[in-house]
């Protein structure tokens, strides 16, 4: 573990040190990511002035829930999604033998080699709006409902990683990651709602085969109503299942790999 959070600080360093050349990329993430806050919280600012309950819940927690998506969004892209982009790339090109022969991981090496510095001002914006959105909610939380929260926001960011590497891998044998993309994407749209909203049984599927309701919606409701047991035992179970799904899954696409040199 030590040899892995080492690694891990390594590529932190570099990747801080590159970004610094390219100003204009950090730049423009910042001001990208501020008008994506700001038009998902228009958009639910202008939906509750025709209803005032959307899923149960009302302005105020829907504010917290965007807050979160934010949060896990700009983790997301800070540790994940610059290595989850190259992948499909790595794998069609036979590029994947460099990776493959490091005493350490090829799915660890390949999924946080790539540490984007650039956009760590967002994820401290994303906090910024998850404080404001905590800040006005008008009725009392407990310190267990809002820590809970917060890991749940860190396992949300975790398993969008699980969910999108299960979208990945299938490259191995169909070569382009094309439609999977768009099957991926149509999936993450429906985190950006609350789950509740939806027929029992896409929530029941949103919250445990894709679930996509942890990247947000899941970790609000139990802030809004309470960390139970069965909360917690649920996203142990869910996460616990995915990780060695996408892991078996991992290994089988590497039995189907060929490299540059076969």
């Amino acid at each position: 573990m030590l040899r892995y959070l080492r690694l891990y600080a390594c590529f932190v360093r570099f990747s801080l040190s590159r970004a610094m050349e390219f100003r204009v990329d950090f730049f423009f993430r910042v001001v990208m990511d501020i008008v994506f806050y700001a038009v998902h919280l228009a958009f639910f600012t202008v939906l509750y002035r025709h209803t005032e309950i959307l899923g149960g819940w009302d302005l105020d927690q829907i504010y917290v829930f965007a807050a979160g998506l934010f949060v896990i969004d700009a983790l997301q892209m800070t540790i994940f999604s610059n290595n989850l982009w190259w992948l499909p790339i790595f794998i069609n090109r036979g590029d994947l033998d460099y990776y493959l022969v490091r005493p350490v991981s090829s799915l660890f090496f390949l999924s946080v080699r790539d540490f984007a510095a650039n956009s760590v001002l967002n994820v401290l914006i994303a906090f910024g709006i998850l404080v404001w959105a905590l800040g006005r909610y008008p009725e009392p939380l407990g310190w267990v409902e809002v820590v809970s929260f917060v890991v749940l926001l860190g396992l949300g960011t975790y398993l969008q990683y699980l969910v999108r590497m299960a979208f990945i891998v299938p490259v191995f044998w169909l070569h382009s990651a094309r439609g999977l993309d768009e099957i991926a994407w149509s999936f993450h749209k429906l985190s950006q709602r609350p789950h509740r909203i939806y027929a029992p049984f896409l929530r029941w599927a949103m919250l445990t085969v894709i679930p996509v309701a942890f990247f947000g919606s899941f970790p609000a409701a139990v802030l809004f109503d309470g960390l139970t047991p069965v909360a917690v035992l649920h996203a142990m179970a869910v996460t616990a299942m995915l990780l060695a799904f996408v892991r078996w899954f991992w290994n089988r696409g590497l039995r189907a790999y060929s490299s540059a040199s076969s």
